[in-house]
């Protein structure tokens, strides 16, 4: 399937989503959400349709996107690795297991690498600082994280 061909689904199902919101005006962060899943993020022109099918400024648009850190306006890897750098869990070493990540995956904070599987990032707290140090893989929460796991946690994905 062509780039173009696919783009033009993706807007599709966006569209169909946006049409069968009952409340449009309340529903721009819901309509993000989906257009992030339907594109794995939320370049400028995703950003302008959803304002114009929205009747809303692309400035506020825009402001919501850039506000919340769930959203992103470049494209992500495949899987997602977060690594908490709370208090609790820097305490319990973050930082390393961080730096084993970068070190594994060949790439900093931030980026994503070259075969687009992984993107690294940092969360200041995922809100489970019982189980620090915590790492999270796309939607999957890893407890007591230590440095040594980085390598299995890495295989599960490939």
């Amino acid at each position: 399937m062509s780039f173009h061909l696919q783009r033009e689904q993706q807007f599709k199902e966006l569209e169909d989503f946006i049409d069968s919101v009952p409340e449009k005006t309340s529903s721009l962060i819901t309509v993000l959400h989906k257009a992030q899943e339907i594109f794995g993020y939320l370049p400028e022109d995703v950003q302008k349709f959803v304002a114009v099918k929205l009747d809303q400024p692309i400035a506020e648009v825009n402001g919501v996107v850039t506000f919340y850190s769930y959203f992103t306006e470049t494209p992500t890897g495949k899987h997602i690795i977060n690594v908490c750098m709370g208090t609790a869990c820097f305490v319990k070493g973050s930082a390393e297991i961080l730096d084993e990540f970068e070190r594994k995956l060949n790439i900093k904070v931030g980026e994503t690498t070259p075969d687009g599987k992984y993107t690294l990032q940092v969360l200041r707290c995922v809100g489970a600082c019982g189980l620090a140090p915590v790492v999270t893989v796309d939607d999957r929460v890893y407890g007591h994280f230590t440095k040594q796991m980085v390598g299995k946690t890495l295989e599960e994905y490939n």
